[in-house]
């Protein structure tokens, strides 16, 4: 495959990008990207990634020297759909089914997609979701139909604060303030004005789950399992805040309204 070496470390670092801005783990990223320069004819990629940035070095065979390349990454969410479809385009490259123009084009469009699933079916699934893990936390029917409320309200509330405001922690914390004063609410309501007595604790657990960094923790845990220590203890950091960010907020709207 005639490529530069300038193009493949462009499409090495941009499947790269895309997969770090999803949550990948590292191992994962670096092993993308090794493949994708062995299949462009280069011999010994030496790729190392962290929560932050990517480092990238290939060897020019024309010039007989290395090159390296560094690219600085701030944003980062859950997308397992755009993982694997970087993944399938490395596979296609490393069996010649794809050119490597072919590969940075299906990657920019990759780049360019948004979620496979549109905003209002998110709140949907997170907003039933709240609901079962309700359920499944010991409550009962009478607490399911609050908890998709309150579920549903929290996520849309978290995705809409979190594209206004820069730090991820404020978003969470407010978010589950939400939540608690909902679930608050319906147990207030509930008690007072319909004489139904509700679990308000198994409401909130259940509300808060679509917030629970659960892709995060498990992602933590295969990259220290993998070797990534810095990594697995930046992103074990990052979800210990979350899950602290969470249990504050809730604390705070209880301890206000109680």
């Amino acid at each position: 495959m005639n490529s530069s070496i300038g193009e493949v470390m462009e499409v090495c670092l941009l499947a790269g990008k895309i997969m770090l801005q999803s949550g990948a783990e590292i191992y994962r990223i670096e092993d993308t990207m090794n493949r994708i320069a062995r299949a462009c004819a280069v011999s010994e990629p030496h790729s190392y990634v962290t929560v932050t940035g990517i480092f990238l070095t290939l060897r020019d065979p024309e010039r007989g020297r290395e090159q390296t390349r560094f690219l600085r990454i701030c944003e980062r969410q859950i997308d397992l759909n755009k993982i694997a479809a970087v993944n399938q385009i490395s596979r296609m490259l490393g069996e010649r089914e794809l050119t490597l123009k072919q590969a940075h084009e299906a990657l920019m469009t990759i780049e360019r997609s948004g979620f496979l699933y549109p905003l209002w079916l998110q709140i949907i699934a997170a907003a039933f979701a709240s609901g079962f893990v309700c359920l499944a936390f010991g409550g009962t029917w009478l607490d399911f139909w609050p908890s998709v409320v309150t579920g549903g309200l929290g996520f849309l509330l978290y995705i809409l604060i979190n594209r206004r405001v820069a730090v991820k922690f404020f978003s969470e914390i407010l978010a589950a303030f939400a939540v608690g004063l909902i679930a608050y609410l319906f147990y207030y309501y509930g008690i007072h004005y319909l004489n139904i007595i509700l679990h308000s604790d198994k409401v909130i657990i259940g509300s808060v789950m679509p917030l629970v960094p659960g892709v995060l923790i498990m992602n933590a845990i295969r990259d220290l399992m993998a070797g990534d220590l810095v990594a697995g203890l930046a992103r074990g950091t990052e979800a210990f805040l979350t899950a602290l960010a969470i249990g504050t907020g809730v604390a705070v709207a209880l301890a206000v309204l109680m």
